[in-house]
């Protein structure tokens, strides 16, 4: 099967998050690389390897029913010559799903590096985890502020 060219990792990422949005696992598929080594980390998940673990994972994602609605935010990127790091939080909304009630939102932390090829650039790597609470900062009374440096 012929995959689409993905002339830079930034339509590569766009696609993959079209994918996603829209539950399509052949869509999903075609950003990843077919190279065995590409690993997939879902928010509490196993570390997954290989083109048919990554599959298998999405496929079952998306036969759950559950569509998403995802913004991105806090973005930071990494470019060398041939691959691509892009750092980002998904904010997630849940917008249907058996069991999961519309509207159910969450931060997820993550991590998608793509490699460059001679078939356009693909996905290597996705690792979402859930974000950490925020910090709640304290303040402390003035009498106790000391200059330690």
């Amino acid at each position: 099967m012929k995959k689409t060219f993905f002339a830079t990792p930034q339509e590569a990422e766009d696609a993959f998050y079209d994918a996603l949005q829209r539950g399509d696992l052949d869509a999903m598929m075609e950003v990843w690389s077919d190279e065995e080594e590409v690993t997939c980390i879902h928010p509490e998940g196993a570390r997954l390897t290989g083109y048919e673990q990554v599959r298998e994972t999405w496929a079952q994602i998306f036969q759950s029913g559950q569509r998403l609605q995802i913004s991105l935010s806090d973005q930071v990127a990494v470019a060398g010559v041939a691959y691509f790091l892009h750092c980002l939080h998904e904010n997630v909304v849940v917008i249907a799903g058996p069991g999961v009630a519309a509207g159910m939102s969450s931060v997820v932390v993550t991590t998608n590096a793509y490699v460059q090829s001679a078939a356009g650039w693909r996905m290597v790597l996705h690792h979402a985890s859930p974000a950490a609470a925020p910090v709640v900062r304290r303040e402390l009374p003035a009498e106790t502020h000391k200059v330690l440096h």
